[in-house]
Formats: C-alpha cells, sequence, structure tokens
C-alpha cells in the first residue's frame, strides 16, 4: 500500500486539496488491508499519525516522543524548525489547521476500526503455561499455532523494558527456532522437554502456547498480537 510519509503535513505544497488527496489516498490502503486482516505495520503507522496530528491540533506543536525511533533528534530538530516557520506565517497556518481539522476524525475513525479487528483477533487466542513455570519468566519458549493448523510454531522469547519521559513499558524480542508438526508424540510437554534437551542455556524454561481460534494473517496479525498478549500475561503473573 502507499505510505503516509511520516511529515506529510508539512513537507512540499501545503495545499489543502492537495493534502487530503494524500490522506485519502492512504486510508483507502488502510481500509484494504485491514478488510484483509492485516494490521501491521499498518496500526503503529496509523498511531503515530495520529499522534502527531493531535498535537499540532492541541498545541500546535511537534513533540519528539510522538515519531517512531527511526527519526533521530537531528532530523526532528530539522523539522521543528520548518514547522516553526510555518506556525509564524498566518494565511499558511490557516491552511494547515483547515488540514488538521479534516485529518484528524478521519485517522480516529481508521484507528477505531483497526483496534476492534485487534481486539477481536486477541479475544480469539487462547494462552496457558507449559508444564510448571518457573520464577523467572522473562526468557523463555512460546508455541504458537494457527486456526486450524498442524504445526506449531516454537519461538525463544526475551523480554525487555523501555522507557521514556513519561514511563516505564515492557516489550518482547522473539527468534524462531523451527516448525514442529503436533502428534499423539509430539504433544506441547514433549516440544519443551526436547527443546531443555537441545539448548542447554536455558535448563528450566517458561514455556506458553498461545492458540488462534480465528484465521488471519500471520507476520502482519497473529504474531505481534501474540507477542503483546504474552507480555501482558506473564506481567499478570
Amino acid at each position: 500500500m502507499k505510505k503516509l510519509q511520516t511529515n506529510w503535513l508539512t513537507d512540499g505544497l501545503i495545499d489543502f486539496e492537495y493534502k487530503k488527496y494524500l490522506l485519502l489516498a492512504y486510508l483507502e490502503g488502510v481500509k484494504e488491508e485491514f478488510g484483509a486482516k492485516r494490521l501491521y505495520p499498518v496500526f503503529s503507522d496509523l498511531i503515530m499519525h495520529y499522534n502527531n496530528i493531535m498535537q499540532v491540533k492541541e498545541h500546535k506543536k511537534l513533540v519528539y516522543e510522538q515519531f517512531p525511533q527511526r527519526i533521530s533528534r537531528a532530523d526532528f530538530h530539522k523539522l521543528e524548525i520548518v514547522y516553526q516557520k510555518i506556525v509564524e506565517d498566518d494565511e499558511t497556518m490557516r491552511e494547515i489547521e483547515e488540514i488538521v481539522q479534516f485529518a484528524a476524525p478521519k485517522f480516529n475513525h481508521a484507528l477505531q476500526n483497526g483496534k476492534e479487528i485487534y481486539d477481536y483477533i486477541e479475544s480469539n487466542l487462547e494462552i496457558s503455561p507449559v508444564g510448571i513455570t518457573p520464577l523467572y519468566r522473562d526468557a523463555g519458549y512460546l508455541f504458537l499455532d494457527e486456526f486450524t493448523g498442524k504445526e506449531t510454531r516454537v519461538y525463544e522469547y526475551q523480554m525487555t523494558i523501555f522507557e521514556n519521559a513519561y514511563e516505564t513499558y515492557r516489550g518482547i524480542n522473539t527468534h524462531y527456532i523451527e516448525s514442529v508438526r503436533r502428534s499423539l508424540i509430539n504433544t506441547y510437554e514433549n516440544l519443551k522437554v526436547n527443546l531443555v534437551k537441545q539448548r542447554k542455556k536455558l535448563p528450566n524454561p517458561a514455556t506458553f502456547v498461545i492458540v488462534a481460534k480465528v484465521p488471519c494473517s500471520f507476520d502482519q496479525s497473529l504474531l505481534p498480537i501474540a507477542k503483546r498478549t504474552l507480555v501482558k500475561y506473564v506481567s499478570k503473573l
């Protein structure tokens, strides 16, 4: 789908009809992705764009923390200078405000659609521990099953901690190991036992299985939502 540049609001021609065209083309692509139950990376980009537009709407200011990590502080500083010049130009600022007033509800509507899909998929994931769960749960294994799938995808996971000026939150890194066809012999418990035998660095690993009860795109929906589900589940143990 056609991406919307991070600085789409201030880049190039600042004209309401032109920016409206860019935005509607982008949102049409978002609609197609969501219609196919493909959430990521579109959902993350949409959240970023919405946060940016709301900062401009409420404070007439760009906020670095709202931008993706690929934007360096040096790049942001240049963007901020450009934006400041725009703010000081009354005629251009009126055009920007018209664009923002149009864009904000459009972004919000698309976000609500994405959230409904996210919540639907998340509510149809079943997560449970495999065997006895140790006290240390920040690293271990994740077994992931697609809807009506016959194979289990095995991942090693490692919890991470992120901090910014406002909060501390947990993330997760995963490493794909293998896919194993399930059978009466290859149960989740046996998979865990074999992993312990083959991979000595985790002698008593926390292991969890997540099973999808509805079909959805694996890489663009199931895996990222399953990872977030695991973080929330482990955080509550």
